[in-house]
């Protein structure tokens, strides 16, 4: 993938972030609605949004891909992609979303997710996809299934803030 490359839907253009998107990485993980179900996720200061926003363009530059920031109407909303994790002794593509809460329930984060795991089924076929999820989020798992995710139970596993619930795509 071209780092210049974006996916888009029919209301959402999602690209890869910019400098400019550190504002909205920070906004969000300092936003203690955003991080209910991940605590570990929240951010102290700018400084910490710096170094994930780095982490992230690493990730870019290492495998081509990440995280996208998801925008309507040019205007930033969150962020949604895959990362490159182990579970269970396997790589796996791990799907992430995390939105402006003031634009939840409008079904977003199920559009931009689906569009990352179209991406992820045309350019990393080998690889699963997977979404880990707090029990008590039904939000987030609404999000991994309509993304075409399923509930993989045997794949459970702990997680730094409880319980990691495994919704899977593709893994044999």
């Amino acid at each position: 993938m071209r780092a210049d490359e974006e996916l888009t839907t029919a209301r959402l253009v999602l690209r890869r972030p910019a400098h400019p998107d550190i504002d909205l990485l920070h906004a969000l993980h300092t936003d203690p609605r955003a991080c209910a179900h991940n605590p570990s996720d929240l951010l102290r200061d700018r400084a910490e949004a710096e170094e994930r926003f780095r982490r992230w363009d690493e990730h870019w530059r290492r495998h081509g891909f990440g995280y996208w920031s998801v925008r309507r109407d040019d205007l930033p909303l969150g962020f949604c992609g895959l990362k490159l994790m182990r579970l269970h002794d396997r790589d796996v593509l791990n799907l992430f979303y995390r939105l402006d809460p003031a634009g939840w329930g409008d079904g977003v984060a199920g559009e931009a997710a689906t569009a990352v795991v179209r991406w992820a089924a045309a350019h990393r076929p080998g690889l699963p996809v997977v979404a880990r999820v707090r029990p008590e989020n039904v939000a987030s798992r609404r999000v991994a299934q309509r993304a075409g995710l399923h509930r993989a139970a045997h794949l459970d596993t702990p997680g730094e803030d409880g319980p990691d619930l495994i919704y899977v795509l593709r893994w044999s």
